[in-house]
């Protein structure tokens, strides 16, 4: 494994530029362009703000749009990735096929594309900040780490989700679904606190969805100014670090079929 990540890093510019085409070829021709990256979070937001605000009154410690608009940020980087990087080896077939790279080039370039569009929907982030009022704490340094352990997540889902859909075309169409439901597993339109009162049985299970620790840790450090829970957190990097192991050594094992399947 140690000499895979050595041969990528010869590939890093090529990491670099697939990730620039990713975002070239995702707004070509749109006539809002990055905006989208934008829209999406803010129109669930709103939704969001609209349904479990004023209708159904989740409650919340903080105002609803910046408690929803917390978790959505790093959701929406988790579901763009999943989505765009598990297509990544089918949806570039003439590539793998003739030219000989380390395929896991594709699903990388993906994933900068997403942080890109990370960084842009955080403009929207900024203004909510500004007007609740939410102070800058030591806390944020935080964020670089909650980062770090989501991409190694994102990528252990893409490596073998990617690699399993060259084999079977099916799980691309579970993949939409799949982030349906994780998405309603995690708390981003609830706080944490609804499962620890009403299902405290469930709860260390629960946690075992790493999602639930980066999103929470995100609304510790951010609208909470505290440090994140180190349990929950932990738990997160444990379980993303070990999928990526694994879904890394399935993907290098698996890669000598694409061309054949492909």
């Amino acid at each position: 494994m140690i000499a895979h990540v050595q041969n990528l890093f010869q590939f890093r510019e090529l990491i670099g530029m697939w990730a620039f085409r990713e975002i070239r070829v995702r707004y070509k021709q749109s006539l809002l362009g990055a905006t989208w990256a934008v829209l999406q979070p803010l129109a669930l937001m709103l939704m969001f703000t609209f349904v479990f605000s004023q209708i159904a009154r989740i409650p919340t410690d903080q105002p609803y749009p910046i408690f929803s608009y917390t978790a959505l940020l790093p959701w929406t980087l988790f579901a763009t990735s999943i989505s765009f990087g598990v297509n990544s080896l089918i949806n570039n077939m003439n590539l793998v096929t003739k030219t000989y790279f380390p395929r896991e080039v594709l699903p990388l370039g993906v994933i900068g594309a997403a942080l890109f569009d990370f960084l842009i929907a955080s403009s929207i982030f900024v203004l909510l900040m500004i007007y609740y009022q939410v102070p800058i704490t030591i806390h944020f340094l935080w964020i670089p780490v909650f980062l770090v352990i989501q991409i190694f997540l994102m990528l252990g889902i893409i490596l073998i989700g990617s690699a399993l859909t060259v084999f079977y075309r099916d799980v691309r169409f579970v993949v939409p679904l799949g982030l349906q439901l994780w998405m309603y597993a995690t708390p981003i339109i609830y706080p944490i606190t609804l499962v620890e009162e009403n299902m405290p049985q469930y709860r260390t299970l629960y946690a075992l969805n790493p999602m639930v620790g980066i999103v929470e840790s995100y609304r510790d450090v951010i609208l909470e100014g505290v440090p994140p829970n180190y349990s929950d957190l932990g738990i997160a990097a444990a379980v993303s670090v070990i999928l990526f192991i694994v879904a890394y050594i399935i993907f290098k094992r698996l890669e000598v079929l694409f061309n054949d399947l492909i």
